[in-house]
């Protein structure tokens, strides 16, 4: 069953039907029907279809407004200005649509399930083995796992892919540390904690680490034995990669026990790191240089291109493979476009990675092109670029030492400012209760701050303003979506139900007309991948209803039975739509707060 269509798109279907009917020799014309404040809708399309035509734009907007079919759905349509369209809706078509969308078994409250998908392969949440998660692993995560269900909602095959640094050179030097230190993994086997499992295996992967580079660092015949098994790891030796799978296992209670707390599900299948396309890097290199893409410099083989140069004016390359044989992460990247391309079947490639990558995913891209793996028609890849979590004062979040910041004491302290903030507004809520909904609030707000920001801009790490009631905030989203279901228990019998025979109060045609935009928001949102488009939306909607609540009262005091049956109606249909696009957008909204 389709979804019900929103009333958006009805009007533009009736006012592209009048314009084919008023000029039937002419192509096809976009109405550009958008929202307005003189009316319900505006539409400019005319404007630029008469200077095509040369015809009277004042002239045209008349003829076409005679060939618009209303029925019951449009009040009345004028034309305004040098040819616009300014349309009002009858309140009956509004709350029927409403009702309509309400009832769709399917639940998608009118958001289009494509019937012709396409398979997109979104690399996103990279981190590294034996590393600690820091600040800047989180809009990666929390962007990449936004986009990845806006598009599985709409109907895309969605893989995705978890790019962890799990290979390299600095793995040399951990396995030869720990196997002359064997005992440095060693934690406790039994705890039942899954955080804190996670952090303890963290915590000692840390702590080898660093002691294994100061001892790399002052001791040359202990760099040489480590240098030696980087040789050992890449040929496959048994006893080095067994050591080298536990750091990778290790490392992954770890990185489970975070993106838990996070509230994100990374399934293990999804996660395919650098060392996934050791066995293709060989393959890569020798069809870049077969196919004349990449060529010999200085022992290197590499790419080069005419735009990108050095601050002399020297060819800047990318380069495939080192003068010593080993591979860079150009390597890899483009052995993961292939495997993506030809044997995941993708049709879109995205890459959720830091602004400060994107020359390296450019030249990338362009190599991957030169060699026929990529084209814009066929098969696309988007760098899909964020940029920095700033602190307070401008500045990269850092710890008041200097240091990085870690990912799950930021977590932490979320929870910690939200979970306060629950307790002086519960009123009826358990210590249990107070505790899960400051984790929802608290994780709810750190993901909300990061996607109400377009992905390619710094934003402000604030934590007093993320847990604000007030302001765009998503502990304002979720205490709306509260409010409401506060509301309809406290309406005891009184039930929600549309009742498309009343007038609408100004504030309750501004919520409603609002509502039924959800579905073209969240296209836009999955087709732009920006999930900060839908974010204002759902602000503007709890808006909408706080302006709605304080001007039509749904309870008390108490209007007639079928006025207040239609509030109600509203209010749930508002809620459920709040509640599907914070879904959307990872984040809980709590019965009660």
């Amino acid at each position: 069953m389709a979804p019900v269509k929103s009333l958006t798109a009805t009007v533009h279907q009736r006012l592209a039907d009048a314009l084919t009917a008023t000029l039937p020799e002419a192509p096809p014309a976009d109405p550009l029907l958008r929202r307005s404040d003189r009316a319900d809708f505006q539409a400019n399309g005319i404007l630029a279809l008469a200077k095509k035509t040369k015809a009277n734009p004042r002239d045209l907007a008349t003829q076409v407004v005679a060939n618009v079919t209303s029925a019951d759905l449009i009040k009345d349509i004028e034309v305004s200005g040098p040819g616009f369209l300014n349309i009002t809706l009858t309140d009956k078509a509004i709350i029927e649509n409403l009702a309509a969308r309400t009832t769709d078994p399917d639940a998608r409250l009118g958001v289009p399930f494509s019937t012709h998908p396409g398979t997109t392969v979104i690399d996103y949440a990279q981190p590294n083995v034996a590393k600690e998660m820091h600040v800047g692993h989180l809009r990666s995560a929390v962007i990449g796992d936004a986009v990845a269900q806006l598009l599985e909602f709409t109907g895309e095959n969605v893989i995705r892919r978890h790019h962890i640094g799990d290979w390299g050179t600095q793995f040399g030097m951990l396995i030869q540390y720990l196997d002359e230190h064997p005992h440095e993994l060693d934690h406790k086997a039994n705890t039942s904690d899954a955080e804190t499992t996670g952090e303890e295996a963290m915590s000692n992967l840390d702590r080898l680490y660093k002691t294994a580079r100061k001892l790399f660092d002052s001791d040359e015949e202990f760099k040489t034995r480590a240098r030696l098994r980087v040789v050992d790891l890449q040929a496959g030796d048994p006893a080095t990669l067994a050591t080298w799978q536990k750091f990778v296992d290790e490392s992954k209670i770890y990185f489970f026990s975070v993106f838990e707390k996070l509230d994100m599900e990374i399934r293990d299948a999804d996660i395919v790191g650098e060392s996934g396309y050791n066995d293709m890097l060989d393959e890569t290199c020798r069809l870049l240089e077969e196919s004349g893409v990449a060529v010999h410099s200085e022992g290197a083989l590499c790419v080069f291109f005419d735009d990108i140069k050095g601050p002399e004016g020297n060819p800047v390359p990318l380069i495939i493979r080192k003068s010593d044989g080993g591979y860079g992460y150009a390597a890899t990247d483009l052995s993961a476009i292939r495997d993506r391309v030809f044997n995941l079947k993708a049709n879109s490639l995205i890459y959720v990675v830091d602004a400060r990558q994107s020359l390296h995913f450019k030249m990338v891209f362009e190599t991957a092109r030169r060699a026929g793996w990529l084209n814009d028609e066929d098969v696309k890849a988007y760098q899909l670029a964020f940029g920095t979590v700033l602190g307070k004062d401008g500045k990269p979040f850092k710890t008041r030492e200097g240091e990085t910041v870690r990912l799950v004491d930021l977590l932490d302290e979320a929870v910690d400012r939200a979970s306060t903030v629950v307790r002086e507004k519960a009123q009826d809520l358990s210590e249990a209760e107070i505790t899960e909904r400051g984790a929802q609030v608290g994780i709810g707000a750190v993901k909300y701050a990061d996607l109400s920001t377009s992905a390619n801009r710094d934003y402000k790490f604030d934590l007093d303003q993320m847990v604000s009631l007030n302001g765009d905030t998503s502990v304002y989203l979720q205490y709306a979506y509260a409010r409401i279901q506060s509301i309809l228990r406290k309406a005891g019998e009184v039930r929600p139900s549309a009742h498309p025979e009343l007038e609408l109060h100004e504030a309750e045609r501004a919520l409603a007309l609002h509502v039924d935009a959800f579905a073209e928001t969240v296209t836009d949102s999955a087709s732009e991948y920006a999930p900060h488009k839908l974010a204002a939306y759902l602000y503007q909607l709890a808006s909408l209803f706080t302006t709605f609540y304080d001007k039509c009262p749904v309870i008390k005091p108490a209007p007639p039975k079928d006025i207040a049956e239609n509030r109600l109606f509203l209010s749930d249909v508002t809620a459920k739509t709040l509640h599907q696009g914070m879904a959307l957008l990872g984040i809980r909204t709590p019965e009660r707060l």
